[in-house]
């Protein structure tokens, strides 16, 4: 789902901000796991009654979507019209118009298409084409709870139609939901999107930080850029380059073929004996694809342990380096390993990544030619080992970074289910008249 405006939602037009998170570390804060039991003050005796949407408090109503909306309809603005105004469809930002044919808070739901049921909120003055239905909810109500909530009911699940994917503003307007006053709307919506403002402060932090290690890569991996102690001839003079097959190259480095780098491997005596994986156990079973870690097993025969190694597949452009036991689940996946102990593999790995040398027909590239390969590395294994430190502590940072990201994702879902259907209450409930 996204957020068009890149903000706090109620921030994002001049709303009251939820309260922030309470540690940081590089920069951004750190959701705490007990958040929601943080900003609940008192334990809240309360009492639930059961409805047409599930057990519910019972001081919340169940109400239909299009009697909380002022508006719900598809877009009217001329999509063909340019100017300086934002337009959306479908998938999200698609051009500009002349004519802001509305303003102000909105839902924006893909009504018809491969993205039918995506779900954006936006504000300011914009146009909205007719392949989108736009949703206003009216004053009294929460436009950041009714995102929040619309999001949690996955309205992909609504979609119809093989040929050509639907959903309805008929169908979005009888959706019926659980509704808590206004303020807690707000509290709710608030507390949400402040997590959201986390995810997307750890996202731009983890693209800051790959882009530097990715500079890095391309300064300290080709030698333009040569760290202090390995930059000085014996006499204290800059060392200069040398002409090579791969062009200028440091004086003292060397071009090396990947064969006399890397041995090849097939896992044949490290495949899983089964298809059933567990969800947490003492090996996670590997695919050098996207998936990467497919599950667990307890099964120790044939665990591999000679590690590091490099993982791809025959069927992918993915490559993985690995440093912790596996077993593997068939013999697609590939495995390099360096053929002198001494050699450091993770900086093989971002060399071979950096140079797109992992990119292609693997099957063909490495059974038959990645052996005659050309690389340029340092002759010392030594600076060797302190490049692939450095890339190595810039890897494992980000690898931080995106364990405190998928952290903080879980906990965003499950604050969703807890205070969307009103198991933690965020204020104090009122006696209904």
């Amino acid at each position: 789902m996204t957020n068009f405006s890149g903000k706090n939602l109620n921030a994002a037009c001049g709303g009251p901000q939820g309260g922030g998170m309470d540690s940081r570390r590089n920069g951004v804060a750190e959701v705490s796991p007990n958040y929601l039991a943080e900003m609940a003050s008192s334990t809240i005796s309360l009492e639930y009654k059961q409805t047409e949407v599930g057990v519910i408090p019972e001081d919340w109503d169940v109400i239909q979507l299009g009697d909380c909306a002022s508006y719900v309809g598809a877009g009217k603005t001329n999509t063909k019209s340019r100017g300086e105004y934002p337009l959306y469809g479908s998938t999200g930002l698609i051009g500009s118009c002349e004519r802001p044919e509305y303003s102000g808070e909105s839902l924006l739901v893909a009504r018809v298409g491969a993205n039918a049921g995506r779900l954006n909120y936006v504000c300011g003055e914009y146009g909205v084409s007719d392949n989108t239905i736009l949703i206003k909810t009216k004053p009294d109500h929460s436009i950041g709870f009714f995102k929040y909530w619309l999001i949690w009911k996955n309205l992909n699940t609504l979609v119809f139609g093989s040929g050509q994917p639907l959903i309805t503003g008929t169908q979005l307007k009888e959706l019926a939901l659980p509704l808590p006053s206004k303020t807690e709307q707000t509290a709710i919506a608030n507390a949400l999107s402040d997590v959201d403002a986390l995810i997307s402060e750890l996202e731009k932090l983890i693209a800051k930080k790959q882009a530097i290690k990715t500079a890095t890569m391309q300064q300290l991996l080709t030698g333009r850029t040569r760290l202090p102690q390995f930059a000085l001839r014996d006499d204290g003079t800059p060392k200069g380059t040398k002409p090579s097959e791969l062009g200028e190259i440091p004086e003292d480095w060397e071009v090396v073929e990947l064969g006399k780098l890397l041995a090849y491997e097939q896992p044949t005596n490290y495949l899983i004996s089964h298809t059933k994986f567990l969800d947490e156990g003492l090996y996670p079973v590997l695919t050098a694809g996207k998936s990467f870690i497919l599950g667990y097993t307890n099964e120790e025969h044939g665990v591999f342990t000679n590690l590091p190694v490099i993982i791809f597949d025959d069927f992918t452009t993915d490559s993985k380096f690995v440093d912790f036991p596996f077993k593997a689940k068939s013999s697609a996946m590939k495995m390099l390993k360096p053929i002198n102990k001494n050699t450091p593999l993770s900086l093989i790995y971002n060399l071979l990544n950096s140079v797109d040398y992992l990119v292609g027909d693997h099957k063909r590239h490495w059974i038959g030619e990645f052996q005659f390969l050309n690389v340029a590395i340092p002759s010392k294994e030594n600076e060797q080992t302190a490049i692939a430190t450095i890339l190595s502590d810039m890897g494992a940072e980000i690898q931080a970074l995106e364990q405190r990201l998928g952290k903080t994702r879980q906990i965003k879902k499950g604050m969703m289910q807890e205070l969307l259907t009103g198991k933690t209450r965020l204020v104090q409930p009122l006696n209904k008249e």
